[in-house]
């Protein structure tokens, strides 16, 4: 074996940061493939497969007092279920796009459900009538 001046300890942990570096490149390429997809308010119709996991980005402005809830008639369980919600700020202007609300579903089965939401603030019996309030209306199909 040629000596090449770098010692065999050395050698190996240089090796086996390489690898973990290979690694790390991997699995972040894969992470942004298998991310979950995003549709806008726009997007009223939404196809997903079996299993995925999708958002839905609503604008939002915690301080004015509105919140976006799924409203009646909910979604049918048996083809998509909720999966939380978290909220995400653009950053400063300009570039950033305001603050905004990604409410997350996972599709179960195959199927064709609505999905509606809606912007209320108390947000009970007769909320989509208050002042203010705004609903989006989506056809999920899960196929």
């Amino acid at each position: 074996m040629e000596n090449s001046g770098i010692p065999g300890g050395s050698r190996r942990l240089v090796i086996v940061v390489a690898i973990a570096a290979l690694l790390i490149a991997l699995y972040s390429v894969f992470s942004q493939l298998s991310a979950p997809e995003v549709f806008d308010a726009d997007d009223t119709e939404i196809a997903v497969s079996p299993g995925d996991r999708f958002s839905v980005k609503v604008s939002d402005d915690p301080a004015d007092g509105y919140r976006w809830i799924i409203a009646e008639p909910r979604p049918d369980p048996a083809v998509l279920r909720a999966a939380g919600a978290r909220v995400s700020t653009g950053g400063p202007p300009p570039a950033g796009t305001g603050t905004g609300r990604y409410l997350a579903f996972e599709a179960v089965r195959p199927g064709r459900t609505d999905l509606r939401l809606l912007r209320c603030r108390r947000c009970g019996t007769g909320a989509a009538d208050e002042r203010g309030a705004r609903s989006l209306n989506f056809r999920v199909t899960v196929g």
